[in-house]
């Protein structure tokens, strides 16, 4: 029985019929032909394990590529877990509110540790492949999480449900369609991966390699929770220092804007399935089948040349747009960011230094203003609690949780640049600022 679960005509029976499920279950919005030709190729490849092993080099460029991809796209995220786990606790709203299922709001609540456990694993998993590190365990790990990722990707561009996948953070955001694509690459060469196994040999002596693996394994864990604990070590978004977030709010030459088509969301009556429809296929008429759910607007083109900074607005507690008035400051002027008065990190240290650091900013004739998605209430208790003597304003939260991943943070701003930031674990003292950066 074995010998028969291990041989090629099983291997055969379970491809086949693994492909045919597939094929049977895709989404209408994805093409049936492109999904076919896929799963041929992956039956090709399954089945034809013997053949493509007589070739080496296949593996070994196959090794490569995974190994040196995952190593980085773990780097990357690893530079900022923080900016990682807000997009992983984007999905799970997203699957809570598609499934009802409460699972995923529990996954919401530790998307931090999650992500880290992601970074750590891309990067570890991407080390033993190279340096050939338990083999058989390694492949394994990497078909799960591709496999998963693969699901994930293909779930939000099907359903248009999350716009960019977080694949390589900042550095490149990837549409859900050009991230699942990428993903079925990865899935067709671990498939080679597992057909040249046997090439798959350490590089090193055992002792070497152990070493190697605890070292992959230790940096792969602490490099992201640095990375949190302070400010990502490698800053790739628009309001990183040196960036100015005046030029980065203007329209480029060859703007074009986006466009949207008014889309449907109906309930199957009979199967209980939603299915987006658009003005020209919406089922209306058919009353006995289907049920109106709701109706969003679906981005059929996204912008071209698009800024890179659009959503910045900063609003006075009474209600005026102070936008212009806040970047056009010719003077230093300081940003103390708190996206969240209720999660903001309050200790009684930190609250002095940033007391004491008002004070002087202050009594230097620089602004200082604290920005804050929270509403009136909460910011008028953090003020008697605190005894907060500066000025709030309000800004989107998604965009407070772009310009610094700190819960509170500090920017040093002139003239709409940003000069410095800080997270609250190295809040500095004024007079170390001036001397550092205001000449």
């Amino acid at each position: 029985m074995k010998k028969f679960l291990s041989g090629k005509i099983f291997r055969f029976i379970w491809s086949v019929g693994l492909a045919a499920l597939l094929y049977y279950i895709c989404p209408p919005c994805f093409s049936k032909n492109t999904l076919a030709v896929l799963l041929v190729i992956q039956l090709l490849l399954i089945n034809g394990a013997h053949i493509i092993s007589r070739w080496a080099i296949v593996t070994h460029i196959a090794r490569f590529l995974v190994g040196g991809l995952f190593i980085f796209s773990g780097f990357i995220k690893a530079n900022d877990p923080l900016g990682f786990s807000y997009k992983l606790k984007e999905y799970f709203e997203v699957f809570q509110a598609d499934t009802g299922f409460k699972l995923f709001e529990s996954f919401a609540h530790i998307a931090l540790p999650l992500a880290i456990i992601i970074c750590a694993s891309e990067i570890v998993l991407g080390v033993m492949l190279l340096i050939g590190f338990k083999r058989e365990l390694t492949l394994w790990l990497l078909f799960a999480q591709i496999a998963f990722f693969t699901f994930l990707t293909f779930y939000s561009a099907c359903y248009n449900k999350v716009t960019h996948c977080g694949c390589f953070g900042d550095f490149l955001k990837l549409r859900p369609w050009e991230s699942f694509w990428k993903d079925i690459a990865l899935m067709i060469l671990i498939t080679l991966l597992f057909a040249g196994k046997e090439h798959i040999n350490p590089l090193m002596s055992p002792a070497l390699n152990t070493s190697v693996f605890v070292l992959g394994l230790a940096f792969s864990i602490l490099f992201p929770i640095y990375a949190y604990r302070n400010l990502p070590p490698l800053d790739f978004r628009a309001y990183a220092p040196g960036m100015s977030i005046k030029e980065n709010r203007k329209y480029p030459a060859g703007y074009q804007d986006p466009v949207y088509e008014t889309g449907f969301i109906y309930e199957n009556l009979k199967t209980g399935q939603k299915k987006q429809f658009t003005l020209k296929d919406y089922p209306w008429q058919d009353t006995l089948n289907w049920k109106w759910s709701s109706t969003e607007n679906i981005l059929v083109k996204e912008a071209v040349n698009a800024p890179k900074i659009t959503d910045f607005n900063v609003t006075s507690l009474d209600g005026l747009n102070v936008t212009e008035s806040v970047l056009n400051d010719k003077n230093y002027s300081f940003w103390l960011i708190a996206y969240d008065l209720n999660e903001t990190a309050e200790n009684e240290s930190l609250m002095a230094k940033i007391a004491d650091f008002y004070k002087l900013a202050i009594d230097d004739k620089k602004i200082f203003i604290a920005m804050t998605a929270s509403g009136p209430q909460d910011i008028d208790k953090y003020k008697h609690k605190h005894n907060a003597l500066f000025e709030f304003v309000t800004v989107d939260q998604t965009v407070l949780k772009t310009m610094i991943r700190s819960n509170p943070g500090l920017m040093l701003i002139k003239d709409g640049a940003v000069i410095a930031n800080w997270h609250h674990n190295n809040f500095p003292s004024y007079s170390e600022v001036k001397q550092q950066y205001m000449k």
